[in-house]
């Protein structure tokens, strides 16, 4: 009788053990599983990563294009006046420039006519945008949130307002004429005299639009964000 006793009681007690090794056996699969959690994380950041190289991509094959034809324009424009400056045939049209861009010397005129790095409007471009997701830029075609005090010209209004005061914006017929503008503003505006000055003794678009600073409310930190833009993604190779 003892005998079977002490099996009975060595079988339960084999089984007691047993459902205690399943047990810390179930406790080792759920740490196991962490990890594949981590990696699930892991795959939605990527996910989201190309999805904003796309995004990007897109703004690229977009604008990149236009303003590479607006800049050779430039390009050719200045490579002409400069060998011209002194032509009686182009006497008219160096007259007619000077006008449209407020200069009144020759210096002046061919630091107007400069076309600044192809790097610094992608990059302007892409912040005042906000890579081509922006409501003035699918509403109105404005590319650099260039704005308005002509009433009577085609624009749109912000959303926010200063003050009292509404924030009217361009609006553009196509990306081409935002573009044109955007260079137009840079190259007569009295707030870039010193980006023009710089631009005729250096390309380097990271020198270049620390004299920016006053495109935007947030200073100096518009300069560096533009700068973060052009090195990060490489957009100097534009410039080559």
């Amino acid at each position: 009788m003892k005998f079977l006793y002490d099996n009975l009681l060595f079988f339960y007690l084999a089984i007691l053990i047993s459902f205690c090794i399943y047990d810390i056996s179930l406790d080792r699969k759920v740490e196991v599983k962490k990890p594949l959690e981590v990696k699930e994380i892991q795959k939605k950041i990527t996910k989201d990563v190309i999805s904003l190289n796309a995004k990007k991509r897109e703004f690229c094959n977009l604008i990149i294009p236009i303003i590479d034809k607006v800049h050779n324009e430039l390009e050719i424009q200045f490579e002409e006046i400069s060998k011209n400056l002194t032509n009686e045939k182009y006497k008219q049209r160096i007259s007619d420039l000077k006008e449209k861009y407020k200069v009144q010397t020759d210096e002046e005129l061919l630091m107007a006519l400069k076309p600044h790095p192809k790097s610094i409007a992608i990059a302007q471009a892409a912040i005042e945008s906000a890579w081509a997701r922006s409501r003035f830029f699918k509403e109105a075609n404005n590319i650099y949130g260039m704005w308005s005090v002509n009433k009577n010209a085609p624009r749109i209004a912000a959303a926010q307002m200063r003050g009292e005061n509404t924030i009217w914006l361009k609006k553009y017929p196509s990306l081409e004429e935002s573009i044109r503008d955007y260079y137009k503003t840079l190259a007569r505006n009295r707030a870039y005299r010193d980006f023009r000055k710089l631009k005729m003794q250096t390309d380097d678009p990271c020198k270049l639009v620390e004299k920016l600073d006053k495109y935007s409310e947030t200073g100096e930190k518009y300069t560096q964000d533009l700068s973060k833009i052009i090195i990060y993604n490489k957009f100097y190779m534009y410039d080559e």
